[in-house]
């Protein structure tokens, strides 16, 4: 199988778990609590998987300098993309808080969920593709990071459309094509960089991680906290350690 063909695979499959989270959250009664702590989880696995391999591989291959502003370069424009969408209606994307959007809210920011659900994705799944580069197979930490953290996004996002009165194909639809999306940045970017310099893909790689770690302070730890409360330190610090204890192993 070709690299760039085994990178769309993985980041499909990433992707995919956006589909299996809205199939829980069209056709099950998933308490908000449990969905806050396979948030609070998925957020410890992330910030592992950034740091021991995103960011440290940054590093190493591109220099202090350059990951640290791609690093930042991240952060800012997922906090400004964030911020542009909230005002859409993408605020609700992840709720898993007491606030469900209305009905009005649900059914006039379809289209910002989708770019909000884009927004986590691409950059994911790019790393995805750039990790099958160095012939050593996928990243599995930074796999199970993002299939983890999406699972949460795609239930309570097909929850709240369902409760809006979207049918659905058009629910299924837009995470369908979310996730085939991914698939497509996964293999882009292993394709497109394929031979690139070394310190490109260091770049590119922080750029990516600067991003996630935003998302994670922003949106998946305030939100689970709102449901777990005292216990969402402890369950991401078991997501933390569950990912550095696969990545040791793997």
């Amino acid at each position: 199988m070709t690299v760039w063909l085994e990178a769309g695979l993985w980041g499909l499959l990433a992707g995919s778990a956006l589909l299996l989270g809205a199939a829980a959250g069209w056709w099950f009664a998933i308490p908000p609590a449990v969905v806050a702590g396979v948030m609070a989880f998925g957020a410890g696995v992330l910030v592992s998987a950034l740091a021991f391999e995103l960011v440290d591989e940054a590093e190493r291959t591109g220099g202090l300098l350059a990951t640290s502003l791609g690093f930042l370069v991240g952060a800012c424009a997922y906090v400004v993309a964030n911020e542009l969408l909230s005002r859409r209606g993408a605020r609700h994307r992840k709720r898993s808080g007491p606030h469900q959007p209305s009905e009005h809210e649900a059914k006039g920011s379809g289209a910002a969920i989708a770019i909000g659900a884009l927004l986590d994705g691409i950059p994911e799944s790019v790393v995805l593709g750039l990790s099958v580069l160095g012939g050593g197979g996928v990243g599995v930490t930074v796999l199970a990071a993002v299939f983890i953290s999406n699972i949460p996004e795609g239930l309570s996002s097909a929850a709240g459309m369902k409760r809006a009165g979207r049918s659905a194909g058009y629910v299924f639809g837009v995470w369908a094509g979310i996730a085939l999306a991914c698939g497509g940045a996964a293999l882009l970017g292993s394709l497109l960089l394929d031979g690139a310099p070394a310190a490109t893909i260091a770049v590119i790689t922080a750029v990516a991680a600067g991003g996630i770690l935003a998302m994670v302070a922003d949106t998946m730890i305030p939100e689970a906290f709102q449901r777990t409360h005292v216990l969402t330190g402890l369950i991401t610090t078991v997501g933390f350690l569950t990912a550095f204890t696969v990545q040791r192993w793997g």
